[in-house]
């Protein structure tokens, strides 16, 4: 009997430290952050760009997702991310919407619901595919109008990117920021602006449409509005979500152009840098870098990682079917080695964060 009662308690004791362990490794937060366009061969030229390294060698759970659209073998960004967003397949040019033009509930909007604070920050515009798929419930990807309405019916507590026109330069004549004004948000009109807010939401539109370049001056906005974003968010004791889109090197993949694409990889790796950095000192974030697709078919025939010269060619100006690469560190990371469907992405960030679509 002795025997019988001990036996139970270690059984108790091993199952009580199971679940506390199980729950040690679940994130508070997940920065989310999409390379578009970002095959392998834009990471590599990225590395040899930035002289042989990039953050993305200190992750050790890779994976791989199959991104084919419902209805497309090569999809777009706007059926990837809406795949990462809500988990269903749908077809070329959807956002926020499945196969059948139905409405899906996104994993910003469960953050919301849950309490958790969001942000998306994007270097395209914000009514982009990307970031669109995230906030917004559309049949057409170009309805930026209308996506940039959606974003009146959520809490979504930052958003930074292009396409201030889509916002107060509309066909019906409506002035969103103003309607904005009237939610609490901060109007943001300048990256020093953005830099010196301590608190609340906040919208900064700092181009009328697609932002320009890297190369053209573009400057720092998207490694300033990563860490204004995990400054911000991390106030909120329940947690947060935050997308993340280092949006050009996927039009420097459509131009053929190779250092448009390369330097855009390198200022995209300043954010994942940051990023990982932030979990590395949190210990509660988990950290998601993937793309939605490749872009141009880059093959890299040569290049030098003392000099950084990248030689690359290209073999389309469209997208290619292509699995690409998924990184994870922090807690809940593991789930992400392997190969899986891109819709399998939304159902392992919504599982780690315990979200519900109740």
């Amino acid at each position: 009997m002795k025997k019988v009662i001990y036996l139970s308690l270690i059984c108790l004791l091993s199952l009580t430290a199971f679940g506390q362990n199980t729950k040690k490794n679940l994130p508070k937060n997940i920065i989310f952050l999409i390379g578009d366009g970002m095959g392998v061969s834009q990471i590599y030229a990225g590395l040899t760009a930035n002289k042989g390294h990039l953050a993305l060698e200190r992750i050790r759970h890779i994976g791989f997702h199959k991104n084919q659209a419902s209805d497309n073998y090569v999809t777009d960004s706007a059926a990837g991310a809406t795949a990462f967003s809500t988990g269903k397949k749908t077809y070329n040019g959807a956002i926020g919407v499945d196969a059948t033009q139905t409405p899906q509930v996104t994993l910003l909007e469960l953050a919301e619901k849950k309490g958790l604070a969001t942000g998306l920050v994007s270097t395209a515009d914000i009514t982009d595919a990307t970031p669109a798929a995230f906030i917004a419930h559309q049949i057409k990807r170009n309805m930026h109008d209308e996506i940039a309405k959606d974003f009146l019916k959520t809490d979504v507590d930052i958003v930074v990117g292009g396409g201030r026109k889509s916002f107060d330069q509309r066909k019906d004549g409506q002035n969103l920021l103003d309607s904005l004004r009237s939610k609490k948000y901060q109007v943001v009109e300048s990256l020093a602006e953005m830099n010196a807010i301590k608190q609340g939401k906040f919208i900064y539109l700092y181009a009328p449409g697609d932002p320009i370049k890297i190369s053209e001056g573009r400057g720092d906005v998207l490694l300033d509005a990563t860490n204004k974003s995990m400054e911000l968010l991390s106030k909120n004791k329940k947690g947060f979500f935050v997308m993340i889109e280092g949006g050009q090197i996927d039009w420097g993949g459509h131009a053929n152009d190779t250092n448009y694409a390369v330097s855009e990889m390198v200022d995209f790796n300043k954010s994942i840098d940051a990023a990982l950095h932030f979990a590395e000192k949190d210990k509660e974030t988990l950290v998601v870098i993937t793309a939605d697709h490749e872009t141009g078919g880059m093959a890299l025939l040569g290049g030098d990682m003392k000099t950084g010269e990248v030689k690359a060619s290209f073999i389309t100006k469209s997208h290619t079917g292509q699995m690409v690469p998924v990184f994870a560190f922090g807690p809940g990371s593991e789930a992400f080695q392997g190969i899986y469907q891109n819709t399998a992405i939304f159902d392992k960030m919504k599982s780690a964060l315990g979200l519900t679509q109740k």
